[in-house]
């Protein structure tokens, strides 16, 4: 069978060109693999932009999760088409949408169930490959007054200090407290010593007034949350 040669991007109709369809319609009718190929600016002299785009989202399951995982020399010798110009490109653009969504918003965000603190602790911790403990101080409307990185720990586990998380709280006149950490491996369900510490730290907390209202165990595809389960 005949092959036809691919189209360039300059050769594709106006309306399957990102760039234009971009200006034209607005970023939120591009597919993901458009908006990719933007970043890429061409393609290879096998497929246009668009076609690589997809091609390098089709790898990792078309999600960006994953891709956002992808370092600068997977992506270079990966794909054939992108040099280390695109993939520092890519990698920066990935980066750049996780740091927005750890951005503190213009306003303080309130807490009205255990998926609020996982949505807003998700970001920070979800991806990491080790363990990671905060606590979530609220004021009195339940809106988070700070994030707190009590503790970076190894795969399996960290070193969490009662008295300064308490030291803490005081300083920042908390009302009441949710405690976050990760689980690198994805289980979602808590250890004898996530137990522990939990009440170690409620305890603590109903001695000085400020209580704690959830234990949150974050992955990226999940949450368990104490409050839910009964468990505080």
């Amino acid at each position: 069978m005949a092959q036809y040669p691919k189209l360039k991007m300059k050769e594709l109709s106006v309306e399957d060109r990102p760039r234009e369809k971009m200006l034209n319609k607005g970023i939120s009718h591009l597919s993901e693999a458009e908006l990719i190929a933007i970043l890429l600016g061409s393609g290879s002299n096998r497929e246009s932009a668009v076609e690589l785009a997809r091609r390098i989202l089709s790898s990792y399951q078309n999600n960006l999760q994953k891709l956002g995982k992808a370092q600068v020399d997977e992506l270079k010798n990966k794909f054939h088409g992108v040099g280390v110009a695109k993939a520092v490109t890519i990698v920066a653009a990935m980066e750049l949408g996780r740091r927005r969504l750890l951005e503190d918003p213009l306003e303080k965000p309130s807490i009205k169930g255990s998926i609020d603190a996982y949505q807003i602790m998700l970001p920070t911790i979800g991806h990491l490959p080790h363990e990671e403990f905060w606590i979530l101080f609220l004021n009195r409307a339940n809106k988070v007054e700070e994030k707190y990185n009590v503790s970076k720990g190894g795969i399996v586990g960290t070193i969490v200090d009662i008295r300064l998380i308490m030291k803490r709280a005081l300083d920042t006149y908390a009302a009441a407290m949710i405690l976050v950490h990760n689980h690198p491996s994805g289980n979602i369900q808590p250890s004898d010593a996530d137990i522990s510490l939990t009440k170690q730290l409620k305890d603590a907390g109903e001695l000085m007034d400020i209580p704690v209202l959830d234990h949150i165990i974050v992955t990226e595809n999940g949450y368990f949350s104490f409050a839910d389960n009964g468990m505080l």
